[in-house]
C-alpha cells in the first residue's frame, strides 16, 4: 500500500482553507496556540460514548500504522452483519476512520459522531469524504448520517442514548457531493506540492468553520490597532471594511461606524480622556442599597449529562463567591461556596445561597442575566426554594449597566464592558486586581474545566485546584467590590 498522505481532517481543513493545510505541513512553528483541549476532550467522549449507540460493536483500536488498522476492519468486516467502530479504509492516499459502520448483508451505513448540537456544512463534507474513499472501494453504502448531540434530551436515572444523540440522515446530499470530493481531492494534490508560500489573501475562511491557528501569522503585517480588534463586530463587517482597504484604526476614523465602535477607535486614534457620565452613573448607584452583597457564579458545561434533571450542556452552578457590606462605612465581608466535584452541586448550593443571602438585600452582579438564569433553573428543580430563590432573584442590580451603556469609558477598555478589562482599566497596575497572577484559574474557562476533573485527581492536586477556583471568584467578587467604590466616588 503507498503512502497514506490524506485523512478527513485534512481533507476538511482544506476545504476550509487550501493554505492552512499548506501551512500546516510545511511552517507548522508559526501555528498558533488556540485553547481547544476543553473542546477536544469533550469530542473524545462523546464519540467514545456513541460508540454502544446501536449495541454491541467490534472497535479498531488506534495505531500509528495505519495499514494495521484497515487489516483490523477487513477481518471485522467478514463478521457481517455487524457494526464495527473506527472502521478504517484507504483509497489512493486517501484515509478514513469511520466513527461508526453498521455492516449489513446488503450494504453498509456510516455514521459520523459529533459533539455539536447542529449538523453543520463542514461536517457533510467530512462524511462525503468517507462515502467516496468507500464506494470507490467498491462497498455500497446505503446510508450515511451525522450523530450529534440533542440538547433538549433532560436526564433521568441512566443515559438513553436513543434521546441524548439525533441521527440526522444526509445521505441524498452525500451523493450529490461525490463529483466535488473527487474535485477538490485533485486540487489539494495540486495545491500541496508548491514549494513555495502560496499567496491567500484572509478572508471569512479565517474564521469559518474554525478559527485559524495561523491567523496570526497570515496578519502578521496588520497594524496592532486593526479593524479586527474592534470589540464585537461582526467578522463578516471587518472583512468587508478590511477589503475596501479600511484597516488600521486611522482608516477607520472618519467612516460612518456603529457609535460603539466609532467610540473605541476614535479615543484610540485621537488619546481621548475618559468618558464618565456623572449624572447617569449617580442615577444608576440609586439603585444600590444597604446591605449590598456582590454575587459571582463559576459553572460547568458537559455535553454529557452527568446528574439527573439537566441537560447536555446546561449551565451548572458549582461555585459562588459573595461579599458583602451591611451599612455604610461597614466592614467588607466574604462568603463562599464549592461543591464536591463528581457530585451534583446544585441542591447544597442552593441551600448554601439562601442561607448566605438574607431577603429583600440589594444583590449585584456584573452581567446579572447569567447569575438570574442559573437561579431561575434552580427554582425549576427545587421548587420548595422558589421563595428565597426568586427573592435574591428579584433584587439583583448588574453593575455592568455603567460600562456596557458607555456611561464610563476609557480607550483602556478596548471597547470592552467585560471585567476582565474594567478592572485594570480603572485600576491600572495593582497587583490585588491582576487575574494573571493568581495561583492556578486565570478565567471561568479554566473553572469550567477543571471542576469536573477534580474528582480523579490525587489529593494534593485536589487540594491545589480547589484553592485555585476559591481563590479565582473571590477576586470576582472582590473586584466587583472595587469597581462599586470607583462608582461611588463619581
Amino acid at each position: 500500500m503507498s503512502e497514506v498522505h490524506l485523512s478527513k481532517s485534512k481533507y476538511c481543513r482544506a476545504v476550509q482553507c487550501n493554505k492552512m493545510l499548506w501551512l500546516d505541513k510545511n511552517m507548522p512553528e508559526e501555528k498558533s496556540e488556540i485553547d481547544g483541549q476543553a473542546v477536544l476532550e469533550t469530542g473524545i467522549k462523546v464519540g467514545e460514548l456513541a460508540k454502544g449507540i446501536f449495541g454491541e460493536y467490534t472497535d479498531i483500536e488506534y495505531n500509528e500504522n495505519l495499514f494495521k488498522m484497515i487489516c483490523d476492519t477487513q477481518e471485522a468486516l467478514k463478521k457481517s452483519p455487524n457494526i464495527i467502530t473506527e472502521a478504517s479504509f484507504n483509497y489512493q492516499n486517501n484515509f478514513c476512520s469511520v466513527d461508526i459502520l453498521k455492516n449489513n448483508k446488503d450494504g453498509m451505513e456510516i455514521y459520523e459522531v459529533k459533539s455539536s448540537t447542529e449538523v453543520k456544512d463542514i461536517y457533510i463534507d467530512d462524511i462525503s469524504y468517507q462515502f467516496y474513499i468507500l464506494s470507490n472501494l467498491g462497498y455500497k453504502v446505503n446510508k450515511a448520517s451525522v450523530v450529534y448531540i440533542n440538547n433538549q434530551y433532560i436526564r433521568h436515572g441512566e443515559l438513553d442514548l436513543s434521546k441524548l444523540f439525533n441521527i440526522e440522515d444526509v445521505t441524498e446530499i452525500v451523493y450529490s457531493k461525490q463529483d466535488e470530493i473527487k474535485n477538490k481531492i485533485i486540487e489539494i494534490e495540486e495545491y500541496m506540492k508548491q514549494n513555495e508560500e502560496p499567496y491567500c489573501d484572509i478572508g471569512m475562511q479565517c474564521f469559518n468553520p474554525y478559527p485559524c491557528q495561523f491567523w496570526e501569522y497570515c496578519t502578521k503585517s496588520l497594524p496592532e490597532n486593526n479593524v479586527f480588534k474592534i470589540n464585537k463586530i461582526k467578522k463578516k463587517d471587518a472583512m468587508n471594511l478590511y477589503h475596501n482597504r479600511k484597516i488600521s484604526f486611522k482608516d477607520l476614523a472618519e467612516e460612518n461606524l456603529n457609535w460603539r465602535f466609532k467610540q473605541q477607535v476614535d479615543f484610540e486614534v485621537f488619546n481621548y480622556e475618559p468618558h464618565i457620565d456623572k449624572q447617569r452613573i449617580r442615577e444608576f448607584m440609586k439603585n444600590l442599597y444597604y446591605p449590598i452583597y456582590f454575587l459571582d457564579f463559576e459553572t460547568m458545561q458537559q455535553a454529557i449529562p452527568e446528574f439527573d434533571n439537566s441537560k447536555p450542556y446546561q449551565k451548572i452552578p458549582f461555585q459562588y463567591s459573595l461579599h458583602y457590606i451591611e451599612k455604610e462605612g461597614g466592614k467588607l465581608f466574604h462568603k463562599e461556596f464549592l461543591a464536591e466535584s463528581g457530585e451534583d452541586p446544585r441542591r447544597n448550593l442552593a441551600e448554601n445561597l439562601i442561607k448566605d443571602i438574607p431577603k429583600d438585600v440589594c444583590v449585584t452582579a456584573y452581567n446579572m442575566s447569567f447569575e438570574k438564569g442559573r437561579i431561575k433553573e434552580l427554582v425549576e428543580i427545587f421548587p420548595d426554594l422558589e421563595e428565597h430563590l426568586m427573592n435574591i432573584h428579584d433584587h439583583i442590580q448588574d453593575l455592568m449597566i455603567p460600562f456596557s451603556d458607555r456611561m464610563y469609558y476609557c480607550k483602556e477598555m478596548q471597547g470592552s464592558y467585560s471585567i476582565k478589562y474594567v478592572l485594570p482599566a480603572l485600576f491600572p497596575n495593582d497587583p490585588d486586581l491582576d487575574y494573571h497572577a493568581l495561583p492556578l484559574i486565570h478565567n471561568g474557562g479554566e473553572a469550567m474545566d477543571i471542576f469536573p476533573k477534580i474528582k480523579d485527581m490525587p489529593k494534593e492536586e485536589q487540594k491545589k485546584a480547589r484553592e485555585g477556583l476559591l481563590k479565582y471568584c473571590k477576586l470576582d467578587t472582590y473586584a466587583m467590590v472595587k469597581v462599586w467604590e470607583k462608582l461611588k466616588e463619581i
